[in-house]
Formats: structure tokens, sequence, C-alpha cells
């Protein structure tokens, strides 16, 4: 085996996947704790220290990772993912890039990309974009609808909130989010106007408990379709070396009877 294949069959070994869990989580606590006046104050050169070995673990992480892959590493949309991360934790401190060194708490997102269970629901989300489009054009008719009618109706008695399209559409996703949407808007409203419950009611039924499910449905049935295609390939894969460990007995008995047959001729 050369080195590189040692190299990645290291990478893969699952204390090495747990450990950098661990500096990742670790490095998240460190960055937490900068933000603090009082740690700063205690323990602030430890924590630059701490956080600048946490940085050195991923750098050679994806080092080695480059050397054992090659080409094929940036094939994998997860390791670009990492690549990206640290690349933002590299860039050096000072005017300009003060927002890019911020960014550095974005390295605890690799428990992403580390954590199969948490990479299932990410590529679950993804998949379940294209169908979420179909919703959220959806969801923009009703709302455009809705503030037009909003604003014809309520506009004239309640400017601030319905005065504009905008203002509408803002204060109807404020109660398509069921946040203070009785008492803080929509009783007001019924008080000038009586029957406002007519509008309101159907359109928190539509959106709120219609158009959403069918967002968290979309997602929770991608989600089940990868982890049923993970199962199919960890499946193919068990059959696989099955059939391989099957191929060499049979190998050996052959070879076993071969030797005996030959054993026999001679006796």
């Amino acid at each position: 085996m050369s080195l590189r294949e040692r190299v990645s069959v290291f990478l893969e070994r699952p204390e090495v996947r747990y450990g950098i869990i661990g500096v990742i989580l670790f490095n998240a606590a460190i960055l937490g704790l900068e933000t603090s006046a009082t740690a700063m104050a205690a323990a602030g050169p430890l924590l630059v220290v701490l956080d600048s070995l946490c940085l050195a673990v991923f750098v050679v992480e994806l080092a080695a990772k480059l050397y054992a892959r090659r080409l094929s590493f940036f094939r994998d949309g997860w390791n670009i993912f990492d690549f990206a991360i640290v690349a933002v934790a590299l860039v050096p401190a000072g005017q300009g890039f003060a927002v890019l060194r911020v960014l550095r708490i974005l390295r605890v997102l690799r428990v992403i990309s580390v954590t199969p269970r948490l990479r299932r629901v990410v590529e679950g989300f993804i998949s379940a974009l294209p169908g979420m489009g179909s919703v959220f054009l959806l969801m923009g008719i009703v709302f455009y609808a809705a503030s037009v009618m909003a604003t014809k109706l309520f506009g004239a008695s309640f400017p601030d909130w319905f005065g504009t399209l905008g203002r509408s559409g803002y204060s109807l996703f404020q109660i398509m989010t069921l946040e203070s949407w009785s008492m803080g808007i929509v009783r007001p409203v019924m008080d000038v106007y009586p029957l406002a419950w007519t509008f309101f009611v159907p359109f928190i039924l539509v959106t709120t408990f219609a158009v959403m499910n069918l967002v968290v449905g979309l997602i929770v049935n991608s989600m089940q379709e990868a982890h049923d295609e993970e199962e199919i390939a960890r499946t193919d894969s068990y059959r696989d070396e099955v059939l391989v460990r099957l191929a060499q007995i049979e190998a050996k008995l052959d070879q076993a009877q071969d030797s005996r047959e030959r054993m026999d001729r001679v006796g």
C-alpha cells in the first residue's frame, strides 16, 4: 500500500473523524469566549494561541486530504465547503478584511461536513429546493393578492400596518408567523372592521397551516429519499463484499479439490 493510500485510509478512520469533530467544537467554544471581555482580559493570549492551534489542525487535515485525493478532492462539494471555510480563516487581519475574519465562526459548520447524519439533513434540504421553489412561488402569489386586498380594505384606518403594499406584506408576514397576530394586529383592526376576521383567519389557514406544511413535507420526503438511497448503496456494497468473499471461498475449495485429486492420483 502506497503512502497516499495509507493517508487516505487514516483520514477515514472513525477516531480521526471524531477527533476533528472535537477540535471543531473546542474551536467554537474558544471563538465564543473571545467575544467576552472578561475572558479576554483573563486569558486573551491563551485563547488566541488555542485558536491558532485549532486552525493549524484544520490546515493539516485539508493538506492531507489534498495529498491523498489530489484533484478528486474538489469533486466533492463538502470538501470545497471545508476548503472555503478554512481559507477564510487564513485571511490576514487588517483593514478591509475585518468582516472576513468575523466569519471564522463559520468553522463550526464543518461539523456538518464530517457528520454523516447532518450531511444527510443538509442534502435532503438542498434536494427539496426545486419543489420548494414552486411552493414559494405559490406563497408569493398568495401574499401579493392578500397584500393588495389588505391595503385597500384597511390602509385608510391603519396606515402604519397596511398603508402601502410593502407595509401590508410585512404585517401579513408577521401574522403568518403567529407573532402577536391577534392582540397586536387583528383585534385592533376588528375594533374598526368587525368582519376583518373573515380575511385574516382564511389567510392564516392557507399560509401557516397549509402552504408551510407543504414545505416541511417536501423537506422530510427529500430526507427520507436521501436516507433510502444511502441504505441501498450500503446494501449494494455489502452484497458486493459478500460476493467477493464467496468467490474467494469457492476458489479455495477448488484448490483444495484439485490438491486432493492430485494426491489420489499419486496414491
